[in-house]
């Protein structure tokens, strides 16, 4: 995956007025949590627009004071009139920990479905995966070349070396529809799903 670099500024002062003051110079207040430490720092809304306002998904390599730290953007907050950038808070990132991530999903190949005038459905554009650092792809190709109309690629179908998907199994990523669709199929996958999305999401947040 690609990393972009982001020039800052170590905090010392955390108070209310030092924060109105960073964000009226036109910077961005920013903590980064990690294993050992919590980092309060401060960027540019110019260092951070092509890492944020991109489909890509980029991992963020902060340089502190000449320090680099590499992480994720775990939330950002917008003021809700203006839509500036308020605060970002990352999460610390290494090469010897897996860390959870949502990755763009890509479609290839030519569907038997599709010629027969089947309409190709993906149901989410991302995909959450786990994995070290350094085997997560900038995106995860699937291929629709033996799809016929009906048929679908759930989660549990997805094949990977190196990344463990997290999202439901019973999820459908892909399917393909005929003119009339699937619609009692679709109902029946999205009731199972629900529940079951709903028991591995609290695994999840237990486990996290």
């Amino acid at each position: 995956m690609k990393h972009f670099e982001v020039e800052a500024s170590l905090r010392t002062d955390l108070g209310k007025k030092a924060t109105k003051k960073i964000r009226k110079e036109g910077n961005i207040p920013c903590v980064i949590y990690g294993k050992d430490e919590v980092v309060h720092f401060h960027t540019a809304q110019s260092a951070v627009r092509k890492l944020i306002y991109t489909p890509e998904v980029m991992f963020a390599d902060i340089k502190i004071d000449g320090k680099v730290k590499t992480a994720t953007i775990k939330d950002i907050q917008f003021h809700p009139v203006s839509d500036l950038i308020l605060h970002i808070d990352f999460y610390e990132v290494d090469d010897n920990t897996p860390i959870k991530i949502q990755i763009p999903i890509v479609v290839k190949g030519n569907s038997p479905g599709v010629k027969a005038g089947g309409k190709l459905k993906l149901n989410n554009r991302k995909i959450t995966v786990k994995g070290l650092m350094s085997d997560i792809p900038d995106t995860f190709t699937i291929d629709i070349s033996p799809l016929k109309i009906g048929d679908a690629i759930r989660v549990k179908n997805l094949q990977s070396d190196k990344l463990e998907f997290v999202d439901p199994k019973s999820n459908v990523v892909v399917i393909i529809s005929s003119a009339r669709g699937v619609a009692a199929d679709e109902e029946g996958d999205n009731e199972e799903e629900g529940a079951e999305g709903a028991e591995t999401t609290s695994e999840e947040t237990a486990a996290e």
